[in-house]
């Protein structure tokens, strides 16, 4: 029977090459993705055996949850869940990289924090503004009110694909959208998409930061 260094060992190995050939497959250098690897739910001795294996990027998308994993381990921590108001100094306090920003009371609110973060704003690619993204319209907005921040520094777009469409028809608006986007902000260089389920059709659209959870660590319980 593996043992659990081996079984997440042999699961990191799998996605490190299926994004090798994702990326070679549209010419891309693999060394341009960054991989997030999801572990909400999952155990503090998880994240430090991938921490032994080489890891260094997390994303938590519960604050309640990530915060205790934080402070035990060392690591850029990504929060990528919706954002809720009354959390966001708490986030502020343990997460490095921002991933879903969506609206303007957001942004005041962690420009307010005593720390630098990096962020991506999440676009919206069904227009269904109320799980979550921004408008594409609305972009330009955010990103200027993130730009005049001081500890607020803008990497680029976020997305995750809707239910129930093709990821790489969504990937593909998502690309259009990101190339008017980086064309009028030409420091927004990197495009957090992908997931477990579609990460490779990310790839092939553009994505630098990919967020994966149940590939490597297996199936969540309900949580």
């Amino acid at each position: 029977m593996r043992t659990r260094k081996e079984e997440l060992a042999d699961n990191l190995q799998d996605v490190k090459e299926r994004i090798v050939s994702a990326a070679q497959s549209v010419n891309r250098d693999p060394a341009e993705i960054n991989l997030i690897v999801v572990t909400k739910t999952f155990p503090i001795s998880d994240v430090e055996i991938l921490r032994e294996l080489g890891e260094s990027n997390f994303g938590e998308n519960r604050d309640q949850e990530a915060a205790p994993k934080a402070e035990a381990i060392t690591a850029t921590w990504h929060f990528q869940g919706q954002i809720q108001s009354n959390k966001i100094k708490s986030i502020c306090e343990w997460a490095d990289v921002i991933h879903s920003i969506s609206s303007a009371k957001e942004i005041l609110k962690f420009a307010q924090s005593p720390r630098k973060h990096q962020v991506f704003l999440q676009v919206s690619l069904d227009g269904e503004v109320a799980r979550g993204g921004a408008r594409p319209a609305d972009l330009a907005q955010l990103a200027d009110l993130v730009n005049e921040s001081n500890n607020l520094e803008l990497l680029g777009l976020m997305a995750v694909a809707p239910l129930g469409v093709d990821p790489k028809n969504a990937f593909s608006d998502l690309a259009q959208i990101n190339q008017g986007f980086a064309s009028q902000f030409p420091n927004s260089k990197y495009l957090s998409a992908g997931m477990s389920g579609d990460f490779e059709a990310a790839i092939k659209f553009g994505a630098t930061h990919i967020r994966v959870g149940s590939s490597i660590l297996g199936s969540r319980s309900p949580h």
